[in-house]
């Protein structure tokens, strides 16, 4: 069973992901990436990675996870499962699309 939700806003995102590394590396590794990122989600749900709290300035609760060049903002949702909201890129202005996909995913 799936413990973890991904919300909209964050499958736009991964498609982005996918899209932008197939175009740079190829299919073997959009599809290696990509499916990295659906394990990382996996070890979230378990507790099996450091999950650090949103910094409070944000207003939201959830939490900050690291996958190789990306950084994953989930929270738990009220089922108990994790709500992947959205996969930034460590170079994007993290604040920005963070309001902008927190905003838009406060239906997961």
């Amino acid at each position: 069973m799936k413990n973890f939700v991904v919300s909209k806003r964050a499958g736009l995102r991964i498609d982005e992901i996918y899209q932008t590394t197939f175009r740079r590396w190829g299919l073997k590794q959009a599809t290696k990436y990509t499916e990295g990122l659906f394990e990382h989600f996996k070890k979230i749900a378990t507790r099996q990675v450091l999950l650090r709290p949103i910094p409070a300035e944000l207003g939201v609760n959830g939490f900050l996870s690291h996958y190789e060049k990306h950084f994953v903002y989930s929270k738990i949702l009220k089922s108990g499962k994790v709500g992947v909201v959205t996969v930034l890129h460590q170079r994007m202005h993290q604040i920005e699309r963070f309001n902008e996909d927190f905003d838009q995913n406060s239906g997961i």
